[in-house]
């Protein structure tokens, strides 16, 4: 069964935008992204929230689903085929298996907002 495509709150998106290194607990209770504040949870609320939201990510691109953030980005599941490589320390050549990675391609909105 394919779960559908996640659009998650603007509001959200725009908030985790402002986060490097962003981790659930530090989502939920950092600066000025306070669920407590900005929506009237409690910190187990918020990080519950916050966790939830990141496994229905991970579930959906387990899938093979895109997953969009409407003013963020969307993280996209790609296909990769098997290809010849090369072992940096011996040169020896080998064949890459195939393997599925995600990518992420940012919104407009976030592009104009990181470049000014």
């Amino acid at each position: 069964m394919k779960l559908p495509q996640h659009r998650l709150r603007d509001q959200i998106g725009e908030r985790l935008n402002s986060y490097p290194n962003l981790n659930s607990s530090r989502a939920a209770s950092s600066g000025e992204f306070k669920f407590k504040d900005q929506f009237g949870f409690s910190r187990r609320q918020s990080v519950e929230t916050v966790e939830t939201l990141l496994e229905i990510m991970k579930k959906t691109l387990e899938s093979g689903e895109d997953v969009m953030i409407s003013g963020f980005g969307r993280f996209c599941v790609k296909e990769k085929t098997e290809r010849r490589g090369r072992n940096p320390a011996t040169g020896d050549d080998l064949m890459l298996a195939p393997r599925r990675v995600v990518t992420f391609k940012c919104s407009g909105k976030l592009r104009e907002r990181v470049n000014g």
